[in-house]
């Protein structure tokens, strides 16, 4: 927790919340969504999964070791989710972080801190050395949030993920441990101090 914003795990008795500010965001994320492609002639038919049934798929997956789900709180209310996600081990000790933000709090900071707080979380608590963030390239309010916080941009994954309808390309930003040596958290306030004394100056 950062003052008025927090994570925590995800809960079967947030749906009616989480529905609410999905419904209310549903053209403001529609076009960064991801989506199922068409199956093969020959594969299983899929659909997109039931509040339920996701957070069941994500608590099985975070009691694996593969993912951590959680939700974005503002001011105690529901703000958006955050996932860290593909965790793996070995010589790699990586995983990557997906998240929305409810468009009523967009541009307070809400998003930045929480990613801080995953990715600390993360590398001092779980052990995990490296961090991805993969976004679309039109997508500039979510590259604003890893900018911010200082990931360093690697590259272009080309149709990487099937996002609203189609597969899009993504850029990769990435963080190791080391290159947050005092924690992503200490770090963003500073910056978010320093842009509030050049303002007032």
């Amino acid at each position: 927790m950062d003052g008025d914003i927090a994570l925590r795990p995800i809960r079967l008795r947030d749906q009616r919340v989480w529905r609410e500010v999905n419904r209310r965001n549903r053209d403001w994320l529609r076009p960064w969504e991801a989506t199922i492609p068409p199956p093969p002639p020959t594969g299983p038919m899929t659909q997109r999964p039931t509040y339920r049934q996701m957070v069941r798929h994500l608590r099985a997956e975070a009691h694996a070791g593969r993912m951590l789900p959680f939700v974005v709180e503002y001011q105690g209310r529901m703000a958006g989710q955050l996932t860290v996600a593909g965790i793996t081990w070995g010589s790699m000790c990586s995983a990557h972080i997906g998240y929305w933000v409810d468009q009523a709090v967009a541009g307070r900071g809400v998003m930045p801190t929480a990613v801080a707080l995953a990715v600390d979380h993360c590398f001092r608590t779980v052990g995990l050395h490296r961090i991805e963030v993969c976004i679309r390239p039109e997508n500039a309010p979510s590259r604003r949030v890893v900018e911010k916080l200082g990931f360093r941009e690697e590259g272009i994954r080309p149709r990487y993920l099937h996002i609203d309808g189609a597969w899009r390309d993504h850029l990769v930003f990435a963080l190791t441990a080391e290159e947050a040596p005092e924690g992503l958290l200490a770090r963003w306030r500073r910056v978010r101090a320093e842009n509030a004394d050049r303002n007032t100056a």
